[in-house]
């Protein structure tokens, strides 16, 4: 579980190298909270000891991975066998499609927008739903399909997807989709990265 806890937090820094891997925030925290559980009940430790274990765990492999010559190695390696454990406790959410994700995001910026007005998470969720909406249009378009034809597609994902939130609004559970393909989906191409300065 170490190795999970330290790249979900490089991950979220943007650690190039850890974002070879699914994305691990979500997840590895429905996993680390499920695996204490299990742990307290198995030895009668308190939250707060397993708590301590668990960062104590993460700093010894820290100075682990810190000391090898070869840390993206062993990262790989451990990753290799923890992944698995983690899809057996904590399966992977479906993947949304590019239209379900352009629908996503508009609809985030505009709850979002609802309260905030045009804040920076407003103005960064418009910019990532715009994205979405041009590449969604794009696929559309090469498949063959006009742009209105195009435009009742996607206001029929828009409604699904709003539909979809109203009929788990209230449910404490985790989300039903993986929301990270879509940031994804959302970075720039490779090939526009090389005019970047």
């Amino acid at each position: 579980m170490a190795i999970l806890a330290i790249v979900a937090s490089e991950q979220e820094t943007g650690i190039s190298t850890d974002l070879d891997y699914p994305l691990l925030a979500d997840r590895g925290a429905e996993y680390a909270g499920l695996t204490g559980v299990r742990i307290m009940a198995e030895t009668g430790k308190t939250q707060e000891q397993v708590r301590e274990d668990i960062l104590a765990a993460v700093a010894a492999h820290q100075a682990r991975v810190k000391d090898t010559g070869a840390p993206a190695e062993l990262v790989r390696d451990q990753m290799a066998i923890c992944l698995p454990l983690l899809d057996a406790v904590v399966p992977p959410r479906p993947k949304p499609t590019l239209n379900q994700c352009a629908a996503m995001l508009q609809l985030a910026y505009e709850q979002v927008y609802a309260r905030e007005k045009l804040s920076r998470t407003a103005q960064d969720l418009k910019t990532l739903a715009f994205v979405l909406d041009s590449r969604a249009r794009e696929k559309l378009k090469a498949q063959g399909y006009s742009g209105n034809e195009s435009d009742i597609i996607l206001t029929r994902a828009r409604e699904e997807m709003r539909a979809r939130d109203e009929s788990r609004k209230g449910l404490r559970a985790a989300p039903d989709l993986d929301y990270d393909h879509c940031f994804a989906l959302a970075a720039p191409d490779p090939k526009d990265k090389k005019y970047e300065h």
